[in-house]
């Protein structure tokens, strides 16, 4: 039988190891804030409610919750008393909750939606209380969970209230736990004191005193990179890589081909289809579709795009918001693209800037033209009609639009629409003087045989 359960995302820390104005949990992992993957995973999981404790003075996590789902409850931990402290700040949805409570960490963005579930099937399974502990060989820093004689999970100490013998232990605790219901958690979490090292209220206490119930305490064990938190830059580093890491692994067991993994970097959200080629030194950004058949050269950077089947961008391409990509469309080198359309086997190739524009079925769009899209005020489009040639060097003034299959002269600059069929070119008149660079190259050489014999005299 499963159990409706509600995640608290414990996420008041200021992260003063960052060395940054802006809160821990809202620096970015593939392309989203730390917290947003916290967030994802217990929804994703199967969590109906989620509720989010911050500090004072962090509005803006609010706000990016907020944003990503409406629906979540959002409490402030007026002072940072510890762990157990803040999950009473979220007391209010406890009340009249009936369901497994989940507590999870704003700054642990690895973890996986199946770790959740594993601990919610623990909890539905007859557990009182369950714990996700990790093995490592260096668990200096850590809680270590220590295990009674039966091998059940008895009490979890902090390293600085640890004697020698539980420092030697290498089951160190990730702090993510569940409780089989709100009752459970409040009957417990009342109970625990400060009496420690750091004059804190551990949540972590409630496992002694669990054990002192005789409650069933278990632990589910995961990954140490898993529950890896995120306190530091180089722990972001560390998380991205990660992360990294399980996203290109993601696409490649759908189909994707990356020549070299390593130096494509994926967002949180990107869809990639089968039998896409991705070449090295690709940079994709959020709410990238990548579709079956495409190929993305290297030295890409996309962001809010849409590449359409069998589509070509790159190299040395890029792609902002707003742009989307019909099947067979070709975008080529140092071509960018911003808010705009080009339809099946439309060509941009070289050198363009396209942006707030169209460019209609099987049109060819030549190297070195751009779309004057902003007068200075205000954003203008161009449309360009199907099959239509659009010679290099050429400057269309938005708005504008030129017909299906009109020819555009090279180096024009077009501020008039161009009707269908149309040939338009704005050229100054081609003017030529005979003999002209005959007579200049004789008048310098003999400028320069004058200057070379006054320097022998």
């Amino acid at each position: 039988m499963t159990h409706p359960s509600l995640a608290i995302i414990l996420a008041a820390g200021k992260g003063t190891r960052m060395k940054s104005d802006l809160p821990k949990v809202m620096h970015r992992l593939a392309g989203a804030p730390l917290i947003a993957h916290a967030l994802r995973a217990a929804q994703e999981a199967g969590s109906e409610r989620s509720a989010v404790v911050v500090g004072p003075g962090m509005e803006d996590v609010g706000r990016a919750v907020t944003a990503l789902d409406p629906k979540v409850q959002v409490f402030v931990q007026a002072v940072q008393l510890g762990t157990a402290d803040a999950v009473m700040a979220a007391r209010e949805a406890l009340e009249d909750f009936k369901g497994h409570v989940l507590i999870l960490y704003g700054d642990t963005p690895l973890l996986r939606p199946e770790t959740i579930a594993s601990v919610n099937g623990a909890l539905s399974d007859g557990a009182d209380l369950v714990v996700i502990g990790f093995e490592t060989e260096n668990p200096t820093g850590y809680g270590r969970l220590l295990l009674d004689e039966r091998g059940g999970l008895a009490a979890i100490r902090e390293e600085k209230d640890a004697t020698d013998a539980e420092r030697a232990v290498t089951l160190c605790n990730s702090g993510i736990m569940g409780f089989r219901s709100a009752d459970t958690l409040l009957g417990l979490i009342v109970r625990i004191d400060n009496d420690n090292a750091k004059g804190e209220f551990y949540l972590t206490d409630a496992v002694a005193l669990a054990h002192g119930n005789r409650f069933d305490a278990r632990i589910i064990r995961s990954g140490a990179e898993e529950v890896l938190g995120v306190n530091s830059r180089a722990e972001l580093a560390e998380a991205e890589a990660q992360m990294q890491l399980r996203l290109r692994g993601a696409i490649v067991a759908d189909g994707a081909t990356l020549i070299a993994p390593d130096t494509v970097f994926l967002s949180y959200d990107t869809r990639v289809g089968r039998d896409v080629l991705i070449e090295p030194h690709v940079v994709i950004g959020e709410g990238v579709t990548i579709e079956d058949g495409a190929t993305v050269r290297a030295f890409s950077h996309i962001q809010g795009a849409r590449i359409g089947p069998g589509a070509t961008v790159g190299p040395f391409a890029r792609l902002r918001p707003g742009t989307s990509l019909a099947r067979n469309a070709h975008i080529g080198n140092f071509v960018e693209i911003k808010q705009a359309e080009i339809e099946e086997g439309a060509k941009v190739n070289h050198l363009t800037y396209i942006g707030d524009a169209s460019v209609g079925a099987g049109a060819n769009v030549g190297a070195g033209t751009i779309t004057c899209n902003f007068d200075g005020f205000a954003k203008h489009r161009t449309e360009i009609g199907a099959g239509a040639f659009i010679g290099s060097n050429t400057a269309l003034v938005a708005p504008v639009k030129i017909g299906e299959g009109a020819y555009i002269g090279s180096g024009s600059v077009i501020s008039k629409d161009v009707a269908p069929g149309a040939l338009a070119l704005s050229r100054p008149p081609q003017e030529e003087r005979p003999g002209w660079a005959t007579r200049m190259k004789e008048r310098w050489a003999r400028a320069k045989a004058k200057t070379s014999g006054n320097k022998g005299t």
